[in-house]
């Protein structure tokens, strides 16, 4: 392996990281992120990391404040109402015309059985993080990593509106039995009714983020 594909490879590494630590909740909206706190953690150099972040920039993830430096972005009311569309769209395809054979419905029971434990232990980042879980295993029904890598960026993006919650137990707690029923529907062969409530929960989870931003 060259060093230009060694570095290509760190890189990438880094900005899986650093997106899933915005998936867990781990990385707030307007937190400055600090190239000599972060390079020896993600076991990069400040080149490598520089490279990563301006990839998360690209996805507009991150942005890049002259003369302050490089924060986990905070989004806008129409970019979180653009990232529900794309979800109606890809989420409800995915799931509506999958098949309905039980292998398929492991992850997603996994990860209803994630948020219940959570939710259980009060630890509602926990339940946020499972939920982002189970939408990620909806798109996983399509089959395709390109739409799982492009949905990992959505749940990503949607971490960050989830912050601006001021109760994270009253933003979550509803979509704990929701997930669950959804894939109920599913498990029982009726994929186009877990589609239909699917697009029912989109539309509740979008007011509810809508209004508790600030």
């Amino acid at each position: 392996m060259t060093s230009v594909e060694h570095e290509s490879g760190s890189a990438a590494r880094a900005v899986a990281r650093l997106r899933t630590w915005m998936i867990n909740g781990e990385l707030a909206p307007g937190t400055r992120l600090s190239e000599t706190a972060l390079t020896g953690p993600l076991e990069v150099s400040r080149n490598t990391l520089r490279e990563a972040f301006s990839t998360l920039i690209e996805e507009g993830l991150l942005v890049r404040q002259p003369h302050r430096g490089v924060f986990v972005a905070t989004l806008s009311p129409a970019q979180i109402a653009d990232i529900y569309r794309v979800r109606a769209l890809l989420e409800c395809s995915a799931l509506g015309q999958a098949p309905t054979d039980p292998p398929r419905a492991e992850g997603l029971r996994a990860a209803v059985t994630e948020a219940e434990r959570a939710a259980a232990a009060g630890d509602w980042r926990g339940v946020g993080t499972a939920n982002m879980h189970f939408h990620e295993q909806i798109v996983a029904l399509a089959g395709s990593p390109r739409l799982d890598a492009w949905m990992r960026q959505l749940t990503a993006e949607l971490r960050l509106a989830f912050a601006s919650a001021p109760d994270p137990s009253a933003l979550h707690r509803p979509f704990v039995a929701m997930n669950a029923a959804i894939t109920a529907s599913y498990e029982a062969g009726d994929a186009q009714r877990a589609a239909d409530q699917l697009r029912d929960y989109l539309l509740t989870s979008e007011r509810i983020v809508l209004g508790n931003l600030p």
